[in-house]
């Protein structure tokens, strides 16, 4: 008897039927089996015995659907946590997306339920506000820490910190998440706003993030991160560093715990106000159940982490499809020389004039034929082999055969689908985690790396002839490939599951460590040193004492020369 036993939760119901000789089977006698049934006996059985036991998957039903809060944010960010608020909903979850009224690409679907709520801008304003911070990051020579925090293109992130106040200013949108007794929220940590939520109904959250800025991630999951081999934000340093890069990797360790809380300052004041006590990032962070990690040892630097971390890297790639009419036809022009993708991501629509011209005579001096996203005005010398599109299907492109190199501003997504694909890069990080990303990618010889803002012409072409003719960056592309395919789950499958078990039960204590309810100096264990090292010190005393002791009992009285009486004269 074929036996199909589901995992706990949502599932698939097992049915077994008997079957009679009225029943004929199908063409395919693979679609009438179910997991785990064996494929040449059921048809064995299918065809020898009039009696027959069949494991039929009649229907996807579930056994424990849920309620979902998701708080997503906006931009690139969402179009991965779509991937994983689809799945849900297809194993029968009701998700409830809370959003801004005015945002770029949130609530663009009619398979969840969506809450607005006002906002203190227009699209209008919201596109101008990050014109302004894309822009000014090809004025910046070196990004820091500091000019993250200090510059002012990015008053944007103000106002994305302040819609949250808006949020909680709707009383008929509290009142209706107070009464739908949600399982838990689904978030994204950025603005803080879902973290917030989280706290404030007292709701189990998994996290969903490429990472955070600053030390909050190590501080909040009590997961050590050693500055010695774990670089630090925004540096680009490898895990092996030099002694100079190690007191770099120190001072910025050391940056961080200074001025991290200016940036975050307006987040935690909503906080604090919405909350009506004082909050810390640690008192937000430090709650959550899961976190799921868009991350993966093969793109990233192993170090230590916790059991309630996640790594999903690589779950925005998916299986190639086929490529338009359009763009197949530009592919199959591209005859044997194949052909080079180019995007800066979804974020940066055009660049200073100087720069695109550069950039299109560099272009123009390779064999390939250069596929373009790009939406500023045409580069008056672009070449005949570079076609720009105000859109390009990148994960297929990337995927076809005559993918031949791929120029990427090395954000995670693009990165990992350039893995997944295969395709070596060339790498031109503008800001954010993109320097660490390609730094990362550089050190595994998978690509080259180049100061946008400093590359000539020359640099760029020879860039790409570098990348496209020698065989050591595709091998070393597909053996990054390789490694990261060679998986027990699928990194979509692995979110659902962790999302599915907080919802399951309510939270994941379990998982928390006890470093959470011990003081900093316990933590580090100054309270045990200090004590060992009074006892030691105490033994230490008192042995020197009985030794002295003893000396002066034993040798006192020998060491003493007796002075003769002199005797009185009369």
């Amino acid at each position: 008897m074929c036996k199909y036993t589901p995992s706990a939760g949502a599932g698939f119901v097992p049915v077994l039927l008997p079957q009679t000789d009225s029943i004929t089977p199908a063409q395919n006698p693979s679609s009438w089996i179910a997991p785990g049934c064996s494929f040449p006996m059921a048809a064995t059985i299918l065809t020898g015995f009039p009696l027959l036991c069949v494991c039929l998957l009649l229907t996807s039903g579930f056994a424990e659907a849920g309620k979902l809060l998701v708080v997503p944010m906006d931009g690139s960010h969402w179009f991965t946590m779509r991937l994983v608020v689809e799945q849900l909903i297809q194993r029968g979850h009701e998700l409830v997306l809370i959003i801004p009224e005015v945002s770029w690409q949130l609530g663009k679907s009619s398979n969840f339920t969506v809450k607005t709520y006002s906002t203190a801008y227009n699209l209008e304003e919201l596109n101008q506000m990050f014109k302004t911070f894309s822009d000014s990051h090809w004025n910046i020579r070196q990004q820091s820490l500091l000019t993250m925090f200090f510059d002012s293109s990015s008053d944007i992130f103000e106002h994305l910190f302040l819609h949250c106040k808006n949020l909680f200013r709707d009383t008929t949108l509290i009142e209706y998440i107070k009464e739908s007794s949600f399982d838990a929220v689904f978030l994204d940590p950025f603005d803080m706003c879902g973290l917030i939520v989280a706290k404030y109904f007292s709701l189990p959250s998994v996290v969903f993030t490429r990472g955070l800025f600053c030390h909050f991630l190590e501080e909040s999951t009590q997961c050590p991160s050693p500055p010695s081999y774990v670089p630090r934000i925004f540096l680009g340093f490898p895990d092996a560093m030099s002694f100079r890069e190690r007191v770099w990797n120190h001072i910025s360790h050391l940056e961080e715990h200074l001025f991290c809380h200016y940036f975050f300052k307006t987040p935690l004041e909503v906080a604090s106000e919405i909350l009506q006590t004082a909050v810390t990032p640690y008192d937000l962070y430090s709650h959550t159940s899961i976190w799921l990690l868009r991350a993966d040892f093969v793109f990233d630097y192993p170090k230590p982490v916790m059991p309630n971390m996640v790594f999903i890297g690589g779950i925005n790639c998916q299986e190639g499809k086929p490529l338009p009419k359009e763009f197949e036809a530009y592919v199959n022009a591209s005859g044997e020389h194949g052909i080079v993708v180019f995007s800066l991501g979804s974020m940066v629509s055009d660049i200073p004039e100087k720069k695109a011209m550069e950039i299109a005579d560099a272009l123009g001096k390779i064999p390939q034929t250069v596929l373009w996203r790009y939406t500023g005005t045409p580069p008056p010398n672009l070449s005949k082999n570079t076609i720009l599109v105000k859109w390009l299907p990148q994960n297929d492109l990337l995927g076809h055969p005559k993918a031949r190199a791929f120029i990427t501003h090395s954000g995670s997504h693009g990165i990992y689908e350039g893995i997944c694909n295969g395709v070596p890069m060339v790498m031109l990080p503008l800001f954010g985690d993109q320097m660490d990303n390609a730094k990362r990618m550089e050190t595994r010889g998978a690509g080259v790396t180049l100061n946008v803002l400093e590359m000539t012409s020359a640099d760029l072409a020879n860039a790409l002839k570098a990348v496209i003719n020698d065989k050591s960056y595709k091998e070393n592309i597909m053996h990054l490939s390789r490694l990261h395919k060679d998986r027990p789950i699928e990194p979509l499958d692995l979110a659902v599951f962790w999302v599915e078990f907080v919802m399951r039960h309510k939270g994941a204590p379990h998982l928390r460590p006890a470093a959470h309810d011990l003081t900093w100096y316990q933590y580090h264990s100054l309270d045990v040193i200090g004590f060992l090292l009074a006892v030691v010190l105490g033994v230490v005393f008192i042995t020197y004492k009985c030794c002295a002791f003893g000396c002066r009992k034993c040798f006192g009285k020998k060491g003493r020369v007796k002075k003769p009486h002199k005797s009185k004269a009369h």
